[in-house]
């Protein structure tokens, strides 16, 4: 386990599936909550929240083909520069029509990150590897959901909307700049 984990290629995968899944989470629990805040009515964050389920989960009948014609450093850079994009439309305006591209974007980035992520993080154990390597990837993506939920609603309720989107942007910023570092590095993708 010490020699995986000093293995660069598991932080970014990791990295991409941890902070993926974080600022999904981030930014999706307190969707519902800045919408009632700028007066919008329960139904209205229903749909939002429906299409950015639907765009988390649709992608996925073609993720894995586009992991394999274009490798999945290129997916995970592609679904961070999405999530960089909701942020910015986040940032842009407090209407339904905001709210609602941003979190289908939000939905398409976390899916090419987590899904990019889990993939990459496959070429980085043996079969007999796989239980801990999971293990341990699980803990630090899950823990990480967990923090983001948990300070969410703090976030946004201390320092408003603006202040989660923005929160959301470095974070992606780290994970797109290890996926990018990882493809001009000795690093060579196995091929399925």
């Amino acid at each position: 386990m010490g020699q995986i984990v000093r293995n660069p290629v598991f932080w970014v995968a990791a990295g991409s599936a941890m902070i993926g899944f974080g600022v999904m989470s981030l930014v999706m629990t307190a969707t519902p909550l800045a919408m009632k805040h700028c007066g919008f009515e329960f139904d209205d964050s229903t749909t939002v929240i429906q299409w950015h389920v639907v765009a988390m989960y649709l992608p996925s009948f073609f993720t894995g083909a586009l992991i394999t014609r274009f490798g999945v450093l290129k997916i995970i850079v592609v679904g961070a520069i999405l999530n960089l994009v909701c942020v910015a439309v986040a940032l842009s305006g407090i209407e339904m029509i905001n709210f609602w591209t941003a979190l289908v974007l939000l939905g398409v980035g976390w899916n090419f990150m987590f899904v990019g992520g889990t993939t990459l993080l496959a070429e980085c154990y043996t079969p007999e590897e796989a239980p801990r390597v999971q293990g341990v990837n699980d803990f630090l993506v899950f823990g990480m959901v967990a923090m983001s939920s948990l300070s969410s609603g703090q976030l946004l309720d201390r320092l408003g909307w603006d202040a989660v989107a923005m929160t959301a942007a470095p974070l992606v910023s780290i994970a797109m700049l290890g996926a990018i570092w990882l493809m001009f590095s000795a690093y060579r993708p196995q091929r399925a």
